[in-house]
């Protein structure tokens, strides 16, 4: 190393300043040159041989078709464009945005059962680590081989922790000796995907599962497990979930209080129901029928016990916060008998005492999505064209989204069609959120028409953005046509905003080609024009 060092030295001042050990007059450089290739070879030629390292297992087999031709070309292309620059000036221009293509090839991928490409795993391993929100179809679509891949590169571990079963790596849910050796030996993430395939397969048998080992669990991974039971949730889980009241965990407490109060008939539902009914009440001695509500004055031992938080967040008062609990943890069957076999819609027209409607109504309308209560749901929401601030229920458009996750599709496309030609689009965005894609019609037809009327009133065009990335989206692609003449650069209204219209058009053919390509997916995906 000394005799190294010394060429090193040599090189880097010059051999003016530090001549090379060997000398060599005017051919010092060359002398160098020399001495370092001869030395060189010497070092490699000594290499003592390292320690030969485990043999790489064989990448297991894929037995799902290959993509077709065509579909194999446009993963490479949006693989490619996943991390395209943004355009200068902030402008996304009227290219499609490939980045928001990605996630619906993948699940139309999927749907189609199609197995990655070998040479693509690499490049889909990496943008499902830079982007969380692609990680289920990703790791779907890349199957075994992708996670026998992510073994060998520690970049890719999230894959082994997030996978579970993905492309096929957990066993038959009915082999009960595979099943039980993964359960006590496999991964967290591979645990939590096997306990939702046997809970799916057989719950009774996936509750038994889990009550096995539930003294040893950790209590976040009590937590997820717990969550777990959401699916094929019955009656028959109530025991397991009553003693889980009394878990060491608060969040573990309250998840089970959740999970029994979605169970109208168990023991914590009819408790939530008495306590509910004390603080609730019809009272018909004044010319209208009306709500009087009185709000619990503590927190007992018994109500934190069935998952009752006895601490309210910052601004909220201890009474209300707590009669919130008591009414969404209630069975919403309960109240039609309790208030003279009223249906939803005529409790909710009822008038509240007190300025307790607001309060009620919110906690009503939690019930209804936790319980998955579409009467009630449709109760709450009310009429699309009403009012918000005077319609029942909430007037929060989050609370609103929520109810209606619980509609069917078709007649929650109904509602938020209406609810935009009442409206527009500026309070849309977050119902939009939740409908069905592709949008059915009349929603999508809704939608269009908004964004033509926004447009020739000379509105603001970023204003609708967001609205404008969820139509490239969620819009049927065979909304294209329709779309074209709105292309056009239209002439500007005096009061509009400065180059709107420039901006509106360019918006307008990024949707249109965004549509179009989502067709042509589409079309590769099913082996046409391969």
């Amino acid at each position: 190393m000394d005799a190294w060092e010394q060429l090193v030295t040599s090189a880097l001042l010059g051999t003016d300043r530090k001549p090379p050990p060997s000398g060599g007059g005017e051919d010092a450089p060359a002398a160098l040159l020399g001495a370092a290739a001869t030395h060189t070879l010497r070092r490699r030629a000594g290499l003592r041989p390292g320690t030969a390292g485990a043999v790489v297992e064989v990448a297991p087999v894929d037995e799902r078709g290959a993509l077709p031709e065509g579909a194999r070309r446009r993963l490479g292309h949006l693989l490619a464009g996943r991390a395209a620059p943004a355009p200068a000036g902030g402008r996304r221009g009227a290219a499609p945005d490939l980045t928001e293509l990605l996630p619906q090839w993948l699940a139309a991928a999927n749907e189609h059962g199609y197995r990655a490409p070998a040479a693509a795993l690499p490049a889909l391993l990496d943008a499902a680590r830079a982007r969380t929100d692609l990680r289920s179809q990703a790791l779907t679509f890349a199957g075994p081989r992708g996670l026998w891949l992510a073994r060998l590169n520690p970049d890719w571990k999230f894959a082994l922790r997030g996978a579970g079963g993905a492309g096929g790596a957990l066993p038959d849910p009915a082999d009960a000796v595979a099943v039980r050796a993964l359960w006590e030996e496999g991964l967290f993430a591979e645990r939590v995907a096997l306990l939702a395939a046997v809970r799916a397969r057989d719950p009774d048998r996936g509750r038994e599962l889990l009550a096995a080992s539930w003294a040893s669990e950790r209590a976040e991974d009590r937590l997820m497990f717990l969550d777990s039971l959401r699916a094929g949730l019955a009656p028959a889980d109530e025991e397991f979930l009553e003693a889980a009241l009394a878990d060491r965990s608060r969040n573990v407490r309250a998840t089970a209080a959740e999970l029994l109060s979605a169970l109208p008939a168990s023991a914590l539902a009819c408790r939530m129901a008495e306590r509910a009914a004390s603080c609730v009440s019809l009272d018909r001695t004044a010319g209208a029928e009306t709500l009087v509500v009185e709000a619990p004055h503590e927190c007992d031992a018994g109500m934190r016990r069935d998952g009752v938080s006895p601490t309210p967040p910052t601004g909220r008062g201890e009474r209300s916060w707590w009669l919130g609990q008591l009414v969404e943890a209630a069975p919403l069957a309960f109240w039609p008998a309790r208030f003279g076999g009223r249906g939803p819609a005529e409790i909710v027209a009822l008038p509240v005492t007190d300025d307790w409607r607001p309060e009620l109504h919110a906690a009503w309308c939690r019930a209804a999505v936790r319980q998955r209560d579409a009467d009630w749901s449709r109760a709450l929401l009310g009429a699309p064209s009403a009012p918000q601030a005077t319609g029942p229920g909430t007037a929060s458009l989050a609370e609103r989204a929520q109810l209606l996750s619980t509609l069917p599709a078709a007649e929650r496309a109904a509602w938020v069609a209406s609810f935009i030609a009442a409206h527009g689009l500026s309070e849309a965005f977050q119902l939009l959120g939740v409908c069905a894609v592709p949008w059915a019609e009349p929603l999508g037809g809704a939608v269009v028409d908004a964004l033509d009327i926004a447009r020739d009133a000379g509105s603001y065009p970023w204003s609708f953005s967001g609205v404008m990335g969820l139509a490239e989206r969620c819009l049927a692609p065979a909304a294209a046509p329709q779309l074209a003449a709105l292309t056009t650069l239209p002439a500007e209204p005096e009061d509009a905003s400065p180059g709107a219209a420039g901006y509106w058009s360019e918006a307008f053919q990024r949707l249109v080609s965004t549509l179009e390509l989502r067709a042509a997916m589409h079309a590769e995906l099913a082996g046409a024009g391969g």
